[in-house]
């Protein structure tokens, strides 16, 4: 597959890759996973109410809402003359989100309604291993408001097919009703205390909580006033395929992305000004206080240039690289893809074009991407939806709409995107992350 004077990093990158991906199960989980990374790194946390103090040579970050980071480096501090090098990516991805009041008592069962969080391809999250991932929010025993992150990590829950022999037309003509097709079971109330026992969803959080090792430092809740949870698959990433050809994961789109921008950050030279913006609520249109149409980069931006005209010079000088997985032509649905513009698992990056700026690109980016890939002998390929179909979009457009810096959309072919399990190839990440390594040194 590789050739062996790249196989050793290209192991060493996909192993980490798929540890990333098995430790972020929601976006608090991934930016978590990021901040130790970058502090390990020697990357220094910021907070958005404390002032700021930058030195040259330096690397900082700062998180929104526990699910959106941005981290830079400053290099020589010489913004307004050399600009910044940015990669943006999304921590979201489209999932089974817990409803506020979820509870469901059928035939014995605890159930939990669910709401469908993006555009979830929903076939697959059946007789799946679910498990239960993300933020509470309670008071402690001091009766402060905090939060905590929470994983259940085992299979806790499912969300069991009807057999055929109940719907024989389940291979021709299936739907999925979204509001009562899918809450996921999560057990039998006779199990606890008998048939007339109701489970309080709040409380059941707080006994689990209550059970798991209290970090240093944190006092224990008293109770649980809210959360925002997702379900996930507990299957693990891995290398599939007879000589490992492919990644298979949940979470692919866009967690490959992120992690291919924080390694590439922490490992640049640090000579030239960088900075990575990864964002939350890109599956939803990122009209939130922490989505790329949110102020989170630019108020950033502004602290790190110190002033509007600063700012606005930097802004020049500038450029973007919108990092989002792209759809890999599909052997059996070849049809649905343009005849050349059918982007192939491990041949390297896709650059993403639309005339209607559903992406970002355009002929100075995309050339400018394609010289670095020349440079480094990367290929390099193409993506054009074709003329008769809808093409979805990234935080490529709205980042260049909000601050009118250069962009370029560009991701890994992906099979299966927006699935509880999608599957990409194995070299391309690691190839994207040469391209981009590059592209931080200026």
């Amino acid at each position: 597959m590789s050739d062996q004077n790249t196989s050793q990093p290209l192991q060493v990158f996909n192993s980490e890759l798929l540890d990333f991906l098995q430790a972020s199960p929601t976006p608090y989980h991934a930016v978590e996973q990021m901040a130790e990374r970058l502090i390990a790194a020697g990357f220094v946390q910021l907070f958005e109410g404390d002032s700021w103090q930058l030195a040259q040579n330096n690397g900082y970050f700062v998180t929104r809402n526990d699910s959106s980071i941005v981290a830079f480096t400053t290099g020589a501090g010489n913004y307004a003359e050399q600009g910044l090098k940015m990669v943006g990516a999304h921590t979201d991805s489209p999932c089974l989100k817990v409803k506020p009041k979820p509870e469901l008592h059928k035939k014995g069962y605890f159930q939990l309604g669910v709401e469908v969080y993006g555009g979830v391809l929903l076939n697959p999250w059946f007789d799946r291993d679910l498990s239960l991932a993300g933020r509470v929010t309670g008071e402690d025993e001091q009766g402060q408001l905090v939060h905590r992150l929470i994983d259940f990590k085992r299979p806790i829950a499912v969300i069991p097919s009807l057999a055929i022999h109940l719907d024989r037309q389940a291979n021709d003509k299936r739907t999925v009703n979204k509001q009562t097709d899918i809450p996921p079971i999560l057990l039998q109330t006779k199990a606890l205390a008998g048939d007339d026992k109701k489970v309080e969803f709040r409380e059941f959080l707080l006994n689990f909580m209550a059970e798991q090792p209290a970090k240093a430092g944190e006092p224990a809740l008293k109770s649980v006033l809210d959360y925002e949870l997702c379900f996930y698959d507990t299957q693990p990433p891995a290398l599939v395929g007879y000589n490992q050809e492919f990644i298979a994961s949940a979470r692919l789109d866009n967690l490959l992305s992120c992690f291919v921008g924080l390694k590439s950050l922490i490992e640049s030279d640090g000579s030239q000004p960088a900075l990575l913006v990864c964002n939350d609520h890109e599956e939803v249109g990122s009209v939130s206080a922490s989505g790329a149409q949110g102020p989170f980069l630019k108020s950033v931006l502004e602290r790190i240039c110190g002033d509007t005209e600063s700012l606005l010079r930097a802004l020049h000088h500038s450029s973007m690289i919108s990092a989002d997985n792209a759809h890999g032509v599909h052997p059996n649905f070849a049809s649905v893809h343009d005849e050349n513009h059918g982007p192939l698992l491990n041949q390297g990056p896709v650059i993403k074009i639309n005339a209607n700026q559903r992406y970002a690109t355009n002929s100075e980016t995309s050339g400018s991407f394609r010289q670095i890939c020349e440079s480094i002998n990367v290929p390099v390929q193409a993506f054009v939806t074709r003329t008769d179909m809808g093409c979805g979009s990234t935080i490529g457009p709205i980042t260049a709409a909000e601050l009118g810096v250069k962009t370029l959309d560009v991701g890994v072919p992906t099979f299966a995107m927006h699935s509880i399990r999608e599957l990409a190839g194995s070299e391309d990440a690691y190839n994207l992350y040469r391209v981009i390594e590059q592209f931080y040194k200026g």
